[in-house]
């Protein structure tokens, strides 16, 4: 009889599902996507259910591989996309689609709360700079611009904490997604009631924070009739995707760094000690003890996704990334600036656009994807 580990990432264009032995060999693997809506300008958004849903499918397929069985799994981890704020009311049921990591509407509220809590005394508490990405902004934004939602909010949620609910039915906030809550002490990892009332707040509008590693519940029954799992399985809260796959790539020492790319893409350095930047991201380490200071970029795999939709018509991205190597180095003087949702840090600025520079009628397509590419590495 094997013992596995299945695995559960919630990315931002799609889930990926996959099933480990102790060893981390993996014996099977499953994607589904699902969409991500940009109603207005600075918008961008997630229905949470449609993260389950497709959650579901690739469980069910990933089980159906003839190296798994639902007997045999032990445990079963989630990592998910940071900065939802996923408003859930006492019966469990999603109130509206979620702002998700890229959404900037909240900026004026930044503004404000600046001026009126102390911008210093802020970051000096959370580590972080109060902008309008991270899940403070929207829940204020709930309150100004949605009061019906936030009346009836119960709690908030992380995009693994909401699919951790949807296994088990317990609530949790897992210690790494606590970065984007303002009112969260970076350096005692623990919530701080005084700064929640000034911002308007409260700490109970969120589950307590839960070491990375910690069972949260079982899966319940319900949870194993729709995906296969077997009821009764532990479940682990996880973490942010980004310190989770920090850790999967064996960075767990100080001074170790880590790239990572998807949708979006950046850089982490492991630390012992909270050490705060304006222009980066702190969040505690899903490893006990350690942080990482990072650098994160809203341009990633997201650009050439979009550039294969508007400009690539059938060719797939090997053939697209084909075109660039064609193109030398520098491509030909062709720029692209990735900040096709505004841009993190280091320069938060949630205005900026996506810019091609250099065009003239000798370049080609292959200089504009060589160009997408090398912005994307040095942004």
């Amino acid at each position: 009889m094997s013992e596995l580990l299945l695995g559960i990432d919630i990315g931002t264009s799609a889930c990926k599902v996959a099933v480990f032995d102790k060893d981390g060999n993996v014996a099977a693997q499953e994607n589904e996507a699902y969409k991500v809506y940009y109603p207005k300008n600075g918008w961008a958004e997630q229905a949470p259910e449609e993260w389950w849903e497709a959650i579901c499918s690739a469980v069910r397929r990933v089980l159906e591989a003839p190296e798994v069985s639902a007997e045999d799994i032990k445990a079963i981890g989630i990592d998910g996309q940071s900065w939802s704020a996923i408003p859930i009311d006492r019966e469990r049921n999603v109130l509206c689609n979620t702002p998700i990591w890229m959404d900037t509407r909240a900026r004026d509220i930044c503004d404000r709360v600046k001026r009126e809590v102390g911008e210093d005394r802020i970051f000096e508490l959370a580590g972080n700079d109060f902008l309008p990405s991270y899940v403070t902004p929207k829940l204020l934004w709930y309150k100004q611009e949605r009061p019906e939602v936030f009346e009836r909010a119960y709690k908030y949620l992380q995009s693994n904490s909401y699919i951790g609910m949807k296994l088990t039915g317990e609530l949790s906030q897992d210690i790494s997604q606590c970065y984007g809550l303002h009112f969260f002490n970076m350096k005692e990892l623990c919530y701080d009631g005084d700064m929640a009332e000034r911002l308007g707040l409260s700490v109970d509008m969120v589950p307590d924070p839960v070491p990375c590693d910690q069972v949260i519940g079982e899966v319940s029954r319900e949870a194993a009739a729709k995906t296969g799992l077997k009821e009764g399985t532990p479940v682990v809260a996880g973490g942010l995707d980004a310190a989770c796959g920090t850790l999967g790539a064996g960075v767990y020492r100080v001074g170790q760094t880590q790239e990572q790319g998807g949708q979006a893409g950046g850089m982490s350095i492991c630390t012992d000690r909270a050490l705060a930047h304006k222009r980066l991201i702190l969040g505690a380490h899903v490893v006990p003890g350690l942080w990482l200071l990072q650098g994160g970029t809203v341009g990633g795999g997201g650009t050439l996704k979009w550039f294969r939709q508007e400009f690539g018509g059938e060719l797939s991205f090997d053939a697209l990334t084909g075109e660039a190597e064609k193109v030398p180095a520098g491509a030909e003087g062709v720029i692209f600036l990735p900040y096709m949702a505004g841009e993190r840090s280091p320069v938060w600025d949630p205005d900026a656009k996506g810019v091609f520079y250099g065009l003239s009628f000798d370049k080609t397509r292959g200089h504009m994807i060589r160009a997408l590419l090398e912005g994307v590495a040095y942004s």
